[in-house]
């Protein structure tokens, strides 16, 4: 499949089971730093309800960010723009 099917078949299962606007779960993991909580909070705002829990290592820091989006575009958009903060995971 390519990419722009893949995408297609999200946003139609994301359209599906999500009335827009509504407040979405995002899920995160990265590298512990404080530029990387940063990042994450430049994406998603002060509106958003940010949660982090530490690993028991104490080398990563998992987020979970609820905020409220227009569409599964909004969706995709927050995605692309976490991936260009170095060594995170989406869940």
């Amino acid at each position: 499949m390519s990419k722009e099917s893949d995408r297609e078949r999200m946003r139609k299962q994301l359209d599906e089971t999500h009335t827009w606007p509504c407040d979405f779960m995002f899920k995160f993991i990265v590298p512990k730093c404080n530029e990387n909580e940063a990042a994450l909070r430049a994406i998603f705002g002060l509106k958003a309800k940010l949660n982090f829990k530490d690993s028991k290592t104490g080398k990563y820091r998992s987020f979970t960010i609820v905020d409220k989006v227009d569409s599964a575009d909004a969706v995709f958009a927050r995605y692309e723009a976490a991936a260009m903060i170095p060594g995170i995971i989406s869940l």
